[in-house]
């Protein structure tokens, strides 16, 4: 029999199954787009499934079925994570609206969901995870019909077709052939009815992948040009129906699922505006993500990102080279709130710390990592002031350590590290270190212009010995765009004689205006 208590345990074991498999479910994933991170999507849905199921009080089966249900149409990722959501709500209707859960019940709760399923999408393809449920449900029934009147009969009857049209789905689908491998959504699915069926006492239920990674590295790459939209939108059934037409005129993977008043929106398009405006137009659009599809080939999920804002072309190279996403930004200008998500996106970790490296950005990174938490990413933001914090703290950034323990470390780099700049006068003014004419150099310390004079060498001079004031170990200077080769050995030469206890760092940054950027740690 069926109960409240082992729904919870399928969906537990189900989301602990796709978290060991998640890669491998990712490997696969060269339908709709080979943007591999399927298995990952289907992991965050069953999570979110699995929260709303842990948050309920109540244990009888027909709370437990609703708050699953619940959770997966807000939780719901990608394109099957929407279907999955589908054919829980399937599932858990036809469950909690049953007297005597058995396994005749459990073979219409399987036709409900593929039904819901199939529904869900605007254009359903054969040979993808529809065709999974689809032959899980029509074994189902057929073994109800044979006699089976237990719930593990029908659950085993019901995942051998499931392993079988899985088996056969790259036959029906011709990408997926020449990929050499499986369909990513229809093998989460088995991983999921897996578990169910481990849960009912099936034996000899294990956890099975039909394909592994390696194969995927044999598949052709893919260019696209085009978005995954997603949102949830605040709107009737009407509405929802005229969202799902006008989605599918504009793109294609279209899904719009939910009931009453809300409803998940999924949608890949060229044009992610206009997919957003017919929402808006419909109802109230809200956690909308946005991820660009372009030209990629197998993307790993990492357990770390680190985004770090540049000013100059060598200083976004040092940062992609020790692992992190550069953030281009123009001179005196804070990148867009829409940079710092799509570098946040293009991290793919479950956890991102992000570095603004300049005071003016600060508060557009806060903006950016709020937006990208209602997406349900975790993002931290480090409130760097200068490159040369940014570059302290990536210096000491540990992904092999705990999430919250980096952060601690790597702010306590950035704190650690004073700052200073020198940059040329572009008008007469009166500054807190006195007048400056236009072609003077100004020395600016901790974001105050502190020293002004007529020459780059003595102000960067003066600069460091109010650094070093207190103490110092390390001195990095990041040379500009505009740095000239004798001002770079001069001041080395200088740091040398008048500081020798002291190491000393050049790193070439070619940023814009700022011939000096040094710090102090």
């Amino acid at each position: 029999m069926m109960t409240g208590a082992t729904l919870r345990g399928w969906l537990l074991e189900a989301r602990d199954s796709l978290d060991r498999s998640k890669d491998v479910i990712d490997a696969l994933n060269v339908f709709p787009v080979p943007d591999g991170d399927t298995g990952t999507n289907l992991l965050l849905t069953l999570e979110a499934a699995c929260a709303e199921v842990e948050a309920c009080a109540d244990p009888d089966l027909a709370p437990v079925a609703e708050a699953a249900a619940r959770g997966a149409l807000l939780g719901a990722r990608g394109n099957s994570g929407v279907i999955v959501s589908q054919i829980l709500r399937g599932v858990g209707r036809a469950l909690s609206d049953s007297t005597r859960v058995d396994g005749g019940a459990i073979a219409r709760a399987l036709r409900l969901g593929a039904d819901q399923a199939y529904r869900a999408v605007a254009r359903p393809v054969e040979g993808t995870i529809l065709t999974v449920i689809r032959e899980a449900a029509e074994a189902a029934e057929r073994a109800v019909e044979s006699g089976a009147a237990e719930v593990s009969q029908v659950l085993d009857a019901s995942r051998s077709a499931a392993m079988e049209a899985l088996e056969r789905t790259p036959q029906m689908l011709e990408v997926l052939r020449r990929a050499g491998v499986v369909d990513a959504g229809g093998q989460g699915l088995v991983v999921i009815l897996d578990a169910w069926a481990r849960v009912a006492g099936v034996a000899g239920a294990e956890l099975v992948l039909v394909r592994t990674a390696a194969s995927y590295l044999t598949r052709e790459s893919s260019s696209i040009d085009a978005h995954e939209v997603m949102y949830l939108l605040e709107g009737n059934r009407a509405s929802a129906d005229q969202l799902r037409e006008e989605l599918d005129r504009l793109g294609t993977s279209v899904v719009v699922v939910g009931d009453d008043d809300l409803w998940n929106v999924h949608v890949h398009t060229e044009d992610a505006g206009a997919a957003i405006e017919a929402g808006l137009r419909l109802g109230r659009p809200h956690r909308v993500r946005i991820v660009h599809l372009g030209s990629r080939d197998h993307v790993t999920v990492s357990e770390r990102g680190v985004v770090v804002v540049t000013h100059g072309s060598d200083i976004e190279r040092l940062v992609r080279d020790a692992g992190g996403i550069p953030i281009s930004a123009a001179p005196r200008e804070a990148p867009p709130t829409r940079m710092f998500i799509e570098a946040i996106e293009e991290a793919r970790a479950s956890g991102v710390i992000v570095l603004p490296s300049d005071t003016d950005c600060i508060a557009v990174a806060g903006l950016a990592a709020d937006l990208a938490r209602e997406m349900g990413y975790r993002v931290v933001v480090i409130p760097t002031r200068s490159i040369v914090q940014s570059l302290a703290a990536l210096a000491v950034h540990d992904s092999s350590v705990a999430f919250d323990d980096d952060v601690v470390t790597m702010t306590r780099a950035a704190g650690a590290t004073r700052y200073a700049a020198v940059t040329i006068a572009s008008r007469d003014a009166l500054t807190m270190a006195g007048p400056c004419r236009t072609g003077d150099v100004l020395g600016v310390v901790g974001g105050e212009i502190a020293h002004v004079g007529g020459e780059l060498v003595p102000v960067c001079q003066a600069m460091v010995n109010d650094l070093i004031a207190a103490d110092g170990s390390l001195i990095t200077l990041v040379t500009g765009s505009d740095a000239r080769p004798g001002d770079v050995e001069a001041l080395t030469s200088w740091l040398g004689r008048a500081h020798p206890t002291i190491e000393v760092v050049v790193q070439p940054g070619g940023q814009p205006l700022w011939p000096f950027i040094i710090g102090v740690e």
